[in-house]
């Protein structure tokens, strides 16, 4: 028997290299997903394969409804995906596709769930280096939301837990994700990245994240195994 640890899993290429890099870590797996409004709702048909594929302890999808609040194209339809963005300008201004505060209300969701299980770790596959220019996957972010989780739970302030939140991927690059990714087995095949694929989950192969997957897998002199539209 391992340590539990709680992944934190889309369903996503980073999402599902975390996951492995906590089974070659020795951890039990336990997976969780979000239902939140996304338009990209075909992740969590992929989270489902993932975690099915390692044989995850428990794997939960919780529903929460962030398309009540809007203001991201990926919770409301009236806002339009950008696409065909130049890499180099994907990490200036933050664009459209943030979706306000959500990794620090699913980081709250997996630490009220690590608590009841006794756990101490959460995996979450955030990356500073190809990313879109989001503010909640910075080193710095992560740093404070660990600090503030050691303060606000129960097991952490009677010294019971110290909780550290494993970030395996923020340093690397697309392709070396891909590459660390491989070496453990992950099919890639079974994850999905674009913002707006169609109803078959078919990726667009043009918005901020279907480019940079598609630059790692171009790094790495592969072809990337996802169905994308014609």
């Amino acid at each position: 028997m391992g340590k539990p640890a709680v992944i934190l899993l889309s369903g996503g290429l980073d999402s599902a290299t975390a996951l492995a890099i906590a089974g070659r870590d020795g951890f039990d797996l336990y997976a969780m997903s979000f239902r939140y409004g996304q338009r990209h709702a075909h992740e969590l048909e992929c989270a489902k394969k993932l975690a099915d594929a390692v044989n995850v302890k428990r794997h939960i999808i919780v529903d929460i409804n962030l398309a009540t609040f809007g203001h991201s194209a990926l919770t409301d339809q009236s806002i339009e995906v950008p696409r065909n963005r130049a890499v180099a300008d994907m990490s200036g201004d933050i664009p459209v596709t943030y979706v306000p505060a959500r990794n620090t209300i699913f980081l709250s969701f997996a630490l009220a769930w690590a608590e009841t299980l006794g756990s101490t770790d959460i995996f979450i596959g955030v990356n500073a280096l190809d990313y879109s220019g989001y503010p909640d996957c910075r080193p710095e972010y992560i740093a404070a939301f660990t600090q503030m989780a050691n303060l606000a739970t129960r097991a952490g302030v009677e010294g019971k837990q110290k909780l550290t939140i494993h970030t395996p991927l923020i340093q690397l690059t697309k392709a070396q994700i891909i590459r660390r990714g491989l070496e453990l087995k992950v099919d890639y095949a079974l994850t999905s990245t674009c913002y707006d694929p169609d109803e078959t989950g078919a990726a667009c192969g043009q918005c901020d994240a279907c480019q940079l997957r598609l630059k790692g897998f171009a790094e790495n002199n592969l072809k990337d195994p996802a169905p994308y539209r014609s």
